[in-house]
């Protein structure tokens, strides 16, 4: 089993228990959406030691979490689980890390990326635009296409280019993408 260095942050026991099940790892659990300043100052002092991955669910909660994290510290890594690949068995549960299957952990931590807050995009408003992901009757479904494809968790239409710059996403990545979900 592999063996991961840093500290992966998630957000309950459930999560915590579907982890260990697919990488040798410690976790930090923030109980959900409302983290308390004592769990946000161990995980920026782990960060310091170790280093930290958010690995949170692919909702509203989650996209919080990482947000309240990435402002605090702000190199921490980030692992995105697809959607459609973190849904619950039941009913009556909601989207989740704890639901996805062990190989699609592997691959989410495989796939880590760091922000990076001071980068400027190639990327422009014109391109979303050309790529039919913002502002078109089928915007939605291509933009999920293609944050699947890039690994970086979804995002509404507003937030597409801001997380693509975060996460230093060249032209080049992103067209690659893109040739990709046209197939």
């Amino acid at each position: 089993m592999e063996k991961i260095k840093e500290v992966i942050v998630v957000e309950g026991r459930d999560d915590t228990k579907r982890i260990k099940m697919a990488v040798d790892c410690d976790t930090i659990e923030t109980r959900g959406s409302a983290i308390d300043e004592k769990t946000l100052a161990l995980i920026k002092k782990l960060d310091k030691q170790r280093g930290v991955i958010v690995f949170t669910d692919p909702d509203f909660s989650g996209e919080r979490i990482r947000k309240i994290i990435t402002q605090e510290v702000p190199n921490a890594k980030h692992a995105f689980v697809d959607r459609k690949k973190s849904v619950p068995t039941k009913s009556d549960g909601s989207l989740g890390v704890e639901h996805a299957s062990v190989e699609t952990i592997k691959e989410a931590l495989k796939n880590v990326y760091t922000a990076d807050t001071n980068h400027e995009s190639e990327i422009s408003v014109a391109d979303l635009n050309a790529a039919r992901v913002i502002n078109d009757s089928e915007a939605k479904i291509r933009r999920t296409q293609l944050c699947n494809e890039l690994k970086i968790g979804y995002v509404n239409g507003k937030q597409l280019l801001k997380r693509l710059s975060m996460f230093g996403i060249t032209k080049e990545q992103f067209n690659e993408a893109l040739s990709h979900i046209k197939e």
